[in-house]
């Protein structure tokens, strides 16, 4: 008999305990998850076993509603787990780089291009659709900030697109869970050696980032920038 390979039997237990772990942590905020996968699950398998009864073939039926019935169950439980985890990160110093880590492949993220003493911060993402900055704290004081991370950028960049987005759930804000929608509804602008061209001439400017290692993902409330205003 063939024995698994080291890896493949690593792998399973490493995704049962992922599995487990998310669950642990929806349900901290999602209190019913339990009762909705069950729901889920029990309702569609019933319904196709309801159906396979009537048509004469119950076996044919129940191992397909069985089936789609775990397909149902994964795909409840995968969004209302990325309701929680939002939901968890919301209002956090920093939540938009956790986002901006996910937005997917074609995408040059940089966390923290700019902050002020208010941890009101900016990001930058760079991609097909051109430079996009991502603002996160009080609206007022982020005008400043995105206006003069703009103004730096135009020295070397002033061809490429620059679209910004202010994440909170004011007038003209994004919320922090259609970030990442937002990005990639917008329209294609640069081709790829365009896009390569660009993260090379934005490196050179330098970041926060390059200057002073942050925590990646939401910051800690408690973390006190230096005096002086705005890090570069």
């Amino acid at each position: 008999m063939a024995r698994k390979e080291p890896a493949a039997e690593a792998a399973t237990p490493g995704r049962l305990k992922q599995i487990a772990q998310t669950y642990k942590m929806t349900r901290r905020a999602d209190s019913k998850i339990g009762l909705v996968l069950g729901a889920v699950g029990i309702g569609t398998l019933g319904v196709f076993l309801a159906i396979g009864f009537l048509i004469g073939h119950p076996v044919y039926l129940g191992i397909a509603g069985l089936l789609v019935a775990l397909l149902a169950t994964a795909v409840v439980f995968g969004r209302r787990a990325e309701r929680a985890a939002f939901g968890q990160m919301e209002g956090q110093p920093g939540a938009a780089a956790a986002v901006l880590d996910n937005v997917g492949r074609g995408w040059t993220t940089t966390p923290a291009v700019a902050m002020n003493r208010s941890q009101d911060v900016v990001h930058r993402a760079v991609g097909k659709a051109g430079i996009v900055l991502v603002a996160e704290g009080n609206p007022n004081r982020l005008k400043g900030l995105l206006a003069a991370e703009k103004k730096r950028m135009a020295r070397i960049v002033a061809d490429v697109p620059v679209h910004d987005i202010v994440v909170g759930e004011g007038e003209g804000q994004v919320p922090l869970k259609k970030v990442r929608t937002t990005m990639l509804k917008l329209p294609r602008t640069l081709t790829g050696p365009q896009v390569t061209a660009t993260n090379d001439r934005l490196r050179a400017l330098g970041d926060l980032m390059s200057n002073m290692p942050l925590p990646k993902g939401p910051m800690p409330k408690g973390m006190r920038m230096p005096r002086g205003g705005k890090m570069r």
